[in-house]
């Protein structure tokens, strides 16, 4: 099912021996667009600290009460590697982590989580133990953006501007970013509509600007995103007829989630 990310906030999350704090932020990962961390909040128990935690960790999301269960203990979360959420999170911190963890790297292979579309794959004991000879993999550098920090950055059409990033919309079981929900309230009177990062032709972190291969007038006019409304397959069948693309979901070897954009698309500094 998909989810706005804004909604997902607050969330409780619970390690199997009691609470641990409340979701604050996600990372988001700039060349796949998947969440990898939820930023959590913990309590006075933990000292009040930030700690990252990976949909790995997932034992349960119950999504009427609005929690996440982890098969974690306190314990474990408590004497986790040290992250500072407010500082970019390097490889060598992501490696820290995932050894400690006892999980395999996400990174390096061509599925979003190692060679798997899902995070529970990565949990798997034995996709642990035969990931373990390719230790080389974890070279390279981390392509980690925080969620509250990308709201905001300018959306550009081939022909103008168009609006600003409000809000992610992630698949929760995989948790790719299947759209990025666009603002466009300074010209069409807070109307939000959906576009697909996979749309995206190029991104200019330095500029925070995102432009899409789509004119103005083809996003104005494209079905309007209902944000107390689950969405229906049907909606993105319209989105996609509407924006000419073709469906992620058609065919048993669709992709699972956007691909990510090519690394000339990216601009870093």
């Amino acid at each position: 099912m998909l989810r706005s990310l804004k909604d997902l906030a607050g969330y409780t999350v619970n390690a199997s021996d009691g609470a641990v704090g409340n979701v604050v932020d996600f990372l988001l990962d700039d060349e796949r667009w998947t969440v990898r961390y939820l930023v959590v909040e913990t309590g006075a128990f933990f000292d009040q600290r930030r700690v990252l935690i990976s949909p790995i960790s997932f034992r349960t999301a119950d999504w009427a009460t609005r929690e996440f269960h982890l098969a974690l203990t306190i314990d474990k979360i408590q004497k986790s590697p040290s992250i500072d959420t407010d500082k970019p999170v390097s490889r060598q911190h992501e490696v820290d982590y995932y050894r400690y963890y006892g999980y395999p790297y996400y990174w390096g292979y061509s599925g979003m989580w190692g060679m798997g579309f899902y995070p529970g794959f990565l949990a798997d004991r034995k996709w642990a133990e035969a990931s373990s000879r390719y230790e080389d993999k974890a070279s390279g550098d981390a392509h980690l953006r925080s969620a509250k920090e990308v709201r905001g950055y300018t959306v550009q059409g081939t022909d103008a501007e168009v609006g600003h990033i409000a809000d992610f919309v992630v698949d929760d079981e995989s948790w790719t970013i299947q759209y990025l929900a666009i603002d466009t309230s300074n010209m069409w009177f807070g109307k939000k509509v959906l576009v697909a990062p996979a749309w995206a032709r190029e991104v200019s972190w330095p500029q925070r600007k995102v432009l899409v291969d789509l004119t103005r007038e083809t996003i104005k006019s494209s079905p309007p995103w209902d944000t107390e409304a689950a969405i229906s397959r049907q909606y993105e069948s319209a989105l996609h007829d509407h924006y000419g693309r073709p469906k992620y979901w058609a065919g048993k070897d669709a992709p699972k989630g956007p691909p990510p954009l090519p690394a000339a698309a990216i601009h870093r500094s």
